[in-house]
């Protein structure tokens, strides 16, 4: 599935928009980036932009922001309310879908390197992918400020992680690092009383509250052996919380910060401030979230939202969100728009042509156009959808069967991996036609020179070779979704095996058609040992999904009658 990185750097300029202008334009000027937030304020006179994209788009779209801010900003004439260092103040990288906090760091390093050398800046790395541990907290590092740091770099201790070891006067110095992805949530309480709304964040922050010598916060604070005050941990990890009234809403709210959102997910903060005001006589009316958050928060809160319902999780992500929202009430104070507020899908929406928004009438009527694409790949990834989606169908449908209910967590298990494979499906839909694009794109380039035909043909193989292998990667993602036909097969609800049968009529044709996909790409490609590798592969999933169509069709066959 698609790789996806946040980043979101601090850049030493909020009053001047044709500068923040240049700035940004530089970081949109890469293929692949989508720019989701611009933040400039006067006051603090510094200005905060989210981006994402692929870690190689992302570190490139940065660096290019960073260059453009050094050549733009000057430093010893900045002032501002907010503290700073540098042009580009912090650059941190946060993970958003299908990228590891070791790809992360690397995308940190990779920029610091190129920023350090090529830019002439110091770059000083912190959090996750800080070198030097001492040093990883960002407040240290900008101990001092950009006048301080004059000083501050003739020190051992503060050599730069890359970059010269003299400080610049234009630029200053900047930190980059890979930090967890941080959610700004406030709940809604039925009161107007902030007294009554910090006591719930008390109990659920995890700095919680004072210990004092009768238990009430009017008693004494009880000190530890330094003399300083014991503190009653709240419930939650990883998460800052005050209470305050908003006078726009007339209300009271829990204001929190989840730092952690893999330890403490928005769903827990959720019931955990409702179970702390209802101990209360408070009741939570809703909930807000504050900015932008990854998709997979939501589609987590609507499983746990399901699993306490007593009911299958294996709904569409669509689904999930939609149930997430309702639950926590996020559409109370104003509405919750998905393609706003969920950073995939604001991509989704803002990015280039796809498949998967077209109705059926449409995907066939394009199908069926002069146009070579979407063609035999893209159909073939779709029927391997629909098979799975069969699977998955019959696994919700068994779930929820009266008399079964013993079964729910076996079946709505197999329904969650139906989704999953669904969705790995339905996105080589659309990268099918993306690759055989990229083959196309590559033969259009320019062959007059020896170097220009010498890169032609390197980006026609290369793109040949992906051609090649999206398919093969619908292979092997049908390929695995026998298991699940085979399971609700042999103990699926026996009203629905005849749904199994088409589904894995459906698996078949995607794993035929694809293998022609593949066959037909390799025909391109000049690397013979990859070709062979690929030949078999290629044999080794067909063999093995005519072995398994076989034997799922034969319980099809003896449960039809």
């Amino acid at each position: 599935m698609q790789k996806l990185i946040e980043c979101v750097p601090n850049f030493s300029e909020g009053r001047d928009l044709e500068i923040i202008r240049q700035i940004t334009a530089a970081i949109e000027s890469v293929d692949g980036i989508s720019l989701l937030n611009v933040d400039p304020g006067a006051s603090t006179n510094r200005t905060v932009v989210t981006f994402a994209g692929s870690p190689e788009a992302a570190v490139e779209a940065a660096f290019r922001g960073i260059q453009k801010a050094a050549e733009l900003i000057d430093m010893r004439k900045h002032k501002g309310a907010h503290p700073r260092m540098g042009a580009t103040d912090v650059c941190p990288f946060i993970p958003v879908s299908n990228v590891s906090w070791e790809e992360a760091i690397a995308c940190a390093h990779q920029l610091g390197l190129r920023v350090g050398e090529e830019l002439k800046i110091p770059v000083f790395l912190y959090e996750r992918a800080a070198k030097d541990q001492s040093r990883s907290n960002l407040s240290i590092i900008r101990s001092g400020e950009y006048e301080g740091f004059f000083e501050k770099m003739k020190e051992a201790a503060w050599k730069p992680d890359f970059g010269p070891s003299v400080f610049s006067e234009k630029s200053g110095a900047t930190v980059i690092g890979a930090r967890e992805f941080l959610v700004a949530y406030n709940l809604n309480l039925n009161t107007k009383a902030v007294r009554r709304a910090t006591s719930v964040a008390f109990d659920v922050r995890e700095n919680g509250r004072v210990k004092t010598d009768d238990g009430t916060p009017r008693g004494k604070p009880v000190l530890d052996a330094n003399g300083e005050p014991v503190r009653v941990p709240g419930l939650l990890k990883h998460v800052k919380a005050i209470g305050w009234y908003v006078e726009e809403y007339g209300i009271a709210q829990v204001s929190m910060n989840l730092t952690n959102i893999e330890e403490t997910p928005l769903h827990a903060a959720f019931d955990a401030c409702s179970e702390s005001a209802s101990k209360r006589g408070l009741r939570v009316t809703g909930s807000e979230v504050v900015g932008m958050l990854p998709k997979k928060c939501l589609v987590e809160a609507g499983k746990y939202f399901l699993r306490k319902q007593q009911w299958s999780e294996g709904a569409s992500e669509e689904e999930l969100i939609d149930i997430a929202i309702r639950s926590m009430g996020l559409n109370e104070l104003k509405p919750f728009d998905p393609k706003e507020k969920i950073i995939e899908l604001k991509m989704e929406s803002v990015s280039k042509k796809s498949l998967l928004k077209m109705d059926l009438r449409q995907f066939c009527n394009e199908t069926l156009s002069d146009s070579p694409a979407p063609g035999g790949g893209s159909v073939a990834a779709l029927m391997g959808a629909l098979g799975i989606s069969l699977g998955g169908m019959v696994a919700n449908l068994s779930a929820g069967k009266r008399g079964w209910e013993e079964k729910l967590g076996y079946f709505s298990g197999w329904a969650v991996k139906a989704q999953q494979l669904k969705d790995e499906l339905l996105f080589l839909v659309d990268e099918d036609t993306a690759a055989f694009n990229k083959v196309m794109d590559a033969f259009a380039l320019p062959k007059e020179s020896a170097e220009e035909k010498a890169a032609r043909s390197a980006a026609i193989e290369l793109a040949n070779k992906y051609a090649a292998e999206i398919p093969l990667r619908v292979m092997e993602t049908a390929c695995k979704s026998y298991q699940l036909l085979a399971e609700m097969a042999e103990k699926g609800n026996p009203a629905s095996i005849s749904d199994v049968g088409v589904g894995v009529l459906a698996l078949r044709a995607c794993i035929d058609g694809a293998a022609l996909n593949v066959r037909i790409n390799l025909a391109g490609l000049k690397d013979e040992k990859l070709k062979s590798s690929l030949q078999e592969k290629v044999q080794r999933i067909s063999a093995e999904s005519a072995s398994e169509f076989k034997k799922i069709s034969q319980i099809v066959e003896s449960k039809m009658g």
